[in-house]
């Protein structure tokens, strides 16, 4: 075979390119310090890489969620300990003034202080992190808590009815009746102060008026209450009706405390049914066959909108006209029977809606962490329950609270209640006080203790998350990265086989064969 000219060049072009290529590969590999650089470069251990990526990113997103949640409650934290550093100094101020050994005036000088107190734990009831709410549940773009008035009063014919008030007042205003009667039926003299009890004005309630005048602030009592006759001449008489007029705290954010019932294809809604329980997510409830609500219901449920359903589920026949309980994931669904009226048709629904305010932050692949808190269930005050027609005080309804808190938890009914005794020199209920306040400030420590635990979560879970991301590094790197002493070394080899070539080529292509004629 003859061996042309141009097959030479095509061969040396080649070795050369070949040569020039392994070299350039190589130094690509020491700029990067890697063995992958491109998926053909090792197609299984860049998958592998590209999961280990993928895991590492998830990784960096959790410990994210960690450190913004770490400011939460680092924020709770600090902000409950505060509180509880005020009802400190609101429990020394109340023990002193509790005591027969101070006078009317240091009464009046101390409730300034405490006003200010109550003021500060408003405030702080209204902490925010980053713009955001903490005590107000999802209504993170609003304050949990407003300044309003309320009302104490001495007698339990009173407390047991309903009220309202409208207006503002800078001074806590007590009332007294000089004579017996029906709000709304019987003509009532009344009298109020706003001094302290110094001066009083005089005005009277004509039926069917419900409604006290007490200068820039109404009190509207409900009609029928029935109101006992104090003596004008004795400020200490405490066998009639004293009412006070004083500061709270309204809380406007969520709650937890209940859920809701939506009926779909049915005639049945509202007070015809009902759920109870710890319901986490929506529950649609569907019924299979139609029936009465006394014999045997077969029913399916959903978690996911009804996209699944978990069929096979019945309430065994009673035969009696009583209501219908189905078990539900988290609870229970009753369905009024209106005494045997109501009956369930085939296709039925009711989707159950929990009241939700927790904000949770994902900080593992199964494991969230809360944040926020619901801030009537700390400082109490008063609230407007979804579906209530009032106002009423905090945790005057056990039933209806996880906390299982008492009346004499309520913080802010507390100190209201202080500023208002103080204020009106009230010895008496400024010791009803004292003891309400210690109540308060270990019902807020325990709320605080809540906050400490999810904080030494969030620790626990910072740690498992460096250890795992040290763990996906050095697996990718084990992957990925060269060796370096192995990679100069090749690299030398690389350039003088890459000289060879240019050298033995250079001298091949000048030998011709013209040279030996």
């Amino acid at each position: 075979m003859r061996v042309s000219q141009r097959m030479l060049f095509n061969t040396y072009v080649s070795n050369m390119n070949r040569s020039l290529t392994d070299l350039v590969e190589t130094n690509i590999k020491s700029q990067t310090q890697k063995d992958v650089n491109k998926p053909s470069d090792n197609p299984v251990g860049m998958a592998r890489i590209l999961d280990h990526r993928e895991a590492l990113a998830s990784v960096s997103q959790y410990r994210d969620n960690i450190d913004t949640a770490k400011g939460w409650l680092n924020l709770s934290d600090t902000t409950l300990s505060q509180v509880s550093t005020i009802i400190t100094r609101a429990k020394e101020i109340a023990e002193q003034a509790s005591t027969g050994s101070m006078t009317a005036d240091n009464r009046e000088q101390v409730s300034y202080e405490v006003r200010q107190l109550f003021q500060q734990l408003v405030s702080l009831g209204n902490t925010e992190f980053d713009g955001k709410s903490i005590y107000a549940g999802h209504k993170v773009d609003q304050n949990a808590f407003e300044e309003t008035l309320w009302m104490t009063t001495n007698d339990a014919n009173v407390s047991s009815k309903q009220f309202s008030i409208q207006g503002a007042s800078s001074k806590s205003i007590v009332i007294q009746f000089t004579n017996s009667g029906n709000v709304g039926h019987d003509p009532l003299n009344y009298r109020f102060s706003k001094d302290g009890g110094d001066t009083f004005v005089e005005k009277q309630l004509t039926p069917p008026d419900t409604t006290l005048d007490l200068d820039g602030v109404t009190l509207d009592l409900e009609d029928n209450t029935p109101v006992r006759a104090n003596d004008p001449d004795n400020t200490n008489d405490t066998e009639g009706t004293w009412l006070w007029v004083r500061p709270t705290a309204r809380y406007m954010g969520d709650d937890e405390d209940g859920a809701t019932v939506n009926g779909i294809k049915t005639t049945l809604a509202g007070g015809n049914t009902e759920a109870e329980g710890a319901f986490s997510k929506n529950v649609v409830v569907r019924i299979d066959e139609a029936t009465d609500l006394a014999s045997e219901i077969k029913y399916s449920f959903s978690m996911d909108g009804g996209t699944t359903w978990t069929e096979g589920n019945s309430k065994s026949a009673d035969g009696t006209a009583s209501n219908a309980v189905l078990i539900v994931p988290g609870g229970t669904l009753t369905i009024a029977s209106n005494a045997g009226v109501n009956s369930l048709a085939s296709g039925a629904q009711f989707i159950i809606k929990p009241d939700m305010a927790a904000i949770d932050f994902q900080i593992q692949e199964n494991e969230t962490v809360r944040v926020n808190d619901v801030g009537k269930d700390i400082f109490g005050g008063i609230y407007k329950a979804n579906g209530a027609s009032s106002e009423s005080t905090v945790f005057s309804d056990n039933s209806m609270l996880l906390s299982n808190a008492s009346p004499s938890e309520n913080l802010f009914e507390t100190m209201g209640n202080l500023v208002a005794f103080l204020e009106t020199n009230n010895q008496s209920g400024v010791q009803k006080c004292l003891a309400d306040l210690n109540a308060s400030q270990q019902h807020v420590l325990t709320r605080t203790a809540d906050v400490g635990g999810r904080e030494k979560r969030l620790q626990v879970a910072d740690n498992v998350l460096s250890n795992l991301e040290i763990n996906e590094k050095e697996r990718i790197s084990n992957i990925e990265d060269a060796d370096i002493g192995e990679l100069m070394t090749q690299l030398s080899q690389q350039q003088i086989a890459y000289q060879a070539v240019l050298k033995s080529s250079s001298v091949i292509m000048k030998m011709n064969l013209m040279d030996y004629v």
